[in-house]
């Protein structure tokens, strides 16, 4: 396993993590047992960052960590999100009172006095804009309830604004095959600003595994169910913004890249991986069989400028278009 400093910070992440949104209950049913056994062998592998959120089964995630990581506090990071448990909307849910609630309930709930890393949960870019948040996040940097703080964004503007106006730490994005336009501006401004960045929806919520036919079915509290066409948040957080039935289709055109990498999933998530900026990558995970697969990826071959260039005429021909949402 490969460290990564994220950004300026004294901090030095797995370059491969995981999320903690499936295990929270909102990819369908997990348990929470699989759930230990999948965190406590990541650790084992090397892994020492995990993302969660707040609202990842309403503190399930936060909680589930807490249990795994308990003993481990100095030497496995965790990066929490807010905002989303209340009018993400409202600018009086990013006031100095309603953060400090959020980030007191984290605390409790991840049973640790500080958090390594407390991210805004892709907030509106008018808050971002504002800048009033980040005042509040300084002040309880100061206070030592958290050690740094960065901004889960949803498009590339914001993600720029954040690198050039503010002292977040970190951004995390959407970044993967299917979603490659942080290659542009935004990735090469981290590298230039020293901001660590997060990838996260690397196998756009599992259409680069290669495992789904069109007729596949999800559960009704999976949110590739209730989400799958922008119903309940930005349609740009699953599956990377397409349709379902055409990023299977096009899922089709990516098989090549499984040759001499084991399966579609870990050439995936090493493409991602390969980009320089890009400090730790955060796939979710449903199973045990999922941990251990994905973190097949830290040995996999690398891509060849060749086929880096055909995949990016790929997006570029094929994909680029067809993406919804904000991003």
């Amino acid at each position: 396993m490969k460290y990564n400093q994220l950004g300026k910070t004294d901090l030095k992440i797995s370059e491969l993590s995981f999320g903690t949104w499936a295990i929270g209950g909102d990819w369908g049913r997990i348990n929470d047992n699989d759930a230990l056994r999948g965190l406590d062998i990541a650790m084992d592998r090397g892994v020492n960052f995990f993302d969660t959120a707040d609202v990842y089964g309403m503190g399930h995630s936060e909680e589930l960590l807490a249990q795994a990581t308990k003993g481990k506090e100095s030497s496995v990071h965790i990066a929490t999100k807010f905002c989303r448990r209340g009018d993400f909307q409202d600018p009086d849910n990013y006031s100095r009172q309603q953060v400090t609630e959020y980030v007191e309930n984290s605390l409790k709930r991840l049973n640790r006095e500080q958090i390594d890393l407390y991210q805004i949960h892709c907030p509106p870019f008018e808050i971002i804009k504002d800048g009033s948040v980040f005042e509040v996040l300084e002040d309880l940097k100061a206070e030592g309830k958290i050690r740094y703080y960065g901004v889960s964004v949803e498009s590339v503007e914001e993600g720029l604004f954040v690198l050039e106006n503010t002292n977040a730490s970190s951004i995390q994005v959407i970044f993967n095959i299917f979603r490659q336009k942080p290659l542009q501006e935004l990735l090469p401004k981290a590298i230039e600003k020293q901001t660590g960045v997060l990838a996260r929806v690397p196998l756009a919520s599992g259409l680069l595994t290669g495992k789904f036919n069109n007729d596949h079915t999800f559960e009704e509290n999976d949110h590739r169910y209730f989400n799958r066409n922008g119903d309940a948040f930005n349609v740009g957080e699953t599956f990377a913004g397409l349709e379902f039935q055409r990023g299977v289709e096009l899922s089709k055109g990516l098989q090549w890249i499984a040759k001499d990498r084991g399966n579609m999933t870990r050439a995936a998530l090493k493409w991602v991986m390969q980009n320089e900026a890009v400090t730790s990558i955060i796939p979710g995970f449903h199973s045990v069989e999922q941990v251990e697969d994905n973190l097949q990826a830290v040995s996999s071959r690398d891509f060849s400028q060749e086929e880096m260039e055909k995949l990016q005429a790929f997006y570029d021909n094929e994909v680029y278009e067809h993406i919804r949402g904000i991003y």
